[in-house]
């Protein structure tokens, strides 16, 4: 089997100040990005048809058939995590930066995306605002 190209929304999320938090409280924002991965980032991915494709360090790369499961996804995402950390002191606090874009990639036969769709995903999250999703002008439309 060959690589597959398709269209696709893609989600893109990165911790605000990943580097900051570890080198103030390692294990303790280990655990606590370990605990939003699973309780929150997972099944709110999945409760909108959505595959993770990748985690990285600070990140996640996600893959949904549909837009608006993207959007709505990303959206509930922030709302969530917000909700988690509102008790936290403010330089303690775990914010993602989301971007959604719709593109074309190319599917590996392992299950990775690359090519546009996803970069231009990652270039809108590394624009977006501390707990904030910016979405592309194909994924708005």
């Amino acid at each position: 089997m060959t690589a597959q190209r398709r269209l696709a929304a893609i989600l893109v999320c990165d911790v605000v100040g990943y580097s900051r938090l570890m080198e103030r409280d390692e294990r303790g924002t280990l655990e606590r990005l370990k605990t939003y991965r699973k309780d929150l980032l997972e099944p709110l991915v999945s409760e909108h048809q959505g595959r993770i494709v990748k985690l990285t360090g600070d990140g996640i790369l996600c893959e949904f058939a549909s837009v608006v499961n993207a959007v709505t996804s990303a959206i509930a995402i922030q709302q969530a995590l917000a909700e988690h950390e509102a008790e936290t002191p403010e330089e303690e606090r775990i914010r993602f930066r989301i971007g959604v874009n719709l593109g074309d990639v190319v599917c590996e036969e392992d299950g990775d995306l690359y090519g546009d769709g996803v970069n231009i995903a990652a270039r809108l999250e590394s624009i977006a605002d501390p707990g904030t999703v910016v979405v592309s002008g194909t994924a708005y439309d």
